[in-house]
């Protein structure tokens, strides 16, 4: 598996820093928070190719606000969601904002870790579909180097 960069939000502390180990012994770059707030304010000062994001947290916003803010900071970062409680009404309005896909939890690791792999692929696709855009932007309009960010 290739190393990717991981945020997971989840308010259930023992889970959190459960996945987060396991993800740091597979060598993945994992950090978690317990809060969207906090969440979102990491995503304002790092970047991150997937982001496991639990639904239902107590208190301050819901995953599904969480991922609204997240697709606006970084549009590209793949997100997962996670819900201890069946809801399928819920996990539908998150894949229509733009969740790569949702479990249930319990979830098996070895699931997650294929959906996160799965994840980081499309992630990483897009973002070589946007290089690949801008190169040939620049070599039909080479005048522009000088104007790029």
């Amino acid at each position: 598996m290739n190393t990717f960069r991981v945020l997971a939000i989840d308010d259930e502390v023992d889970f959190l820093e459960t996945i987060v180990n396991r993800l740091k012994k597979r060598k993945l770059d994992a950090v978690g928070v317990t809060s969207g707030e906090e969440g979102l304010k990491l995503l304002d000062e790092q970047l991150f190719d997937v982001i496991l994001l639990d639904i239902k947290m107590p208190g301050g916003i819901d995953g599904i606000e969480a991922l609204r803010e997240i697709k606006k900071i970084q549009p590209i970062a793949e997100v997962i969601l996670f819900t201890g409680h069946a809801s399928v009404e819920t996990s539908i309005e998150g894949m229509r904002l733009g969740a790569f896909d949702y479990l249930l939890k319990p979830v098996k690791f070895e699931d997650l870790l294929q959906k996160m792999a799965s994840a980081f692929e499309k992630k990483d696709s897009h973002e070589q579909k946007i290089r690949n855009a801008k190169i040939k932007d620049l070599i039909r309009h080479p005048g522009r180097v000088f104007d790029q960010d």
